[in-house]
């Protein structure tokens, strides 16, 4: 009975102090979106290729699984998940980036230059 109790009130102390515990410490540090050289290389020398086979081997598991997908209406559900995420995270992210979707960093700076060159058509730069 007494080690009943005593576990007791050490789960409910230690909910109270998991539960004290500020949200900041469980939080996920900031996603870096401006990543270095070593970190561009690994991303495309690693997990971009590794991003093509999952989307492959997806397209090839919602193959097999569509006429059963068909059958309960959820066949592009199957696909989003099987074969639209893997190819989001591998094709729609700059390199080296966590965060899938354009970042429009070359829009701005392809703007940037076409000012530059309407105010000074002279001057050709190749790189921004």
């Amino acid at each position: 009975m007494k080690i009943i109790l005593r576990s007791r009130r050490a789960i409910i102390a230690l909910t109270i102090a998991c539960l004290m515990l500020p949200q900041a410490l469980w939080a996920q540090n900031a996603v870096d979106e401006d990543p270095n050289a070593l970190i561009m290389v690994g991303d495309l020398v690693v997990a971009r290729p590794i991003g093509v086979v999952m989307t492959v081997g997806g397209v090839a598991v919602w193959l097999v699984s569509l006429p059963f997908t068909l059958l309960a209406g959820n066949a592009s559900e199957a696909a989003g998940a099987l074969m639209g995420g893997p190819a989001e995270a591998t094709f729609m992210r700059c390199l080296g980036c966590r965060n899938t979707g354009y970042t429009g960093k070359d829009t701005a700076q392809n703007e940037k230059n076409k000012e530059v060159e309407e105010e000074h058509p002279e001057v050709v730069s190749v790189f921004p």
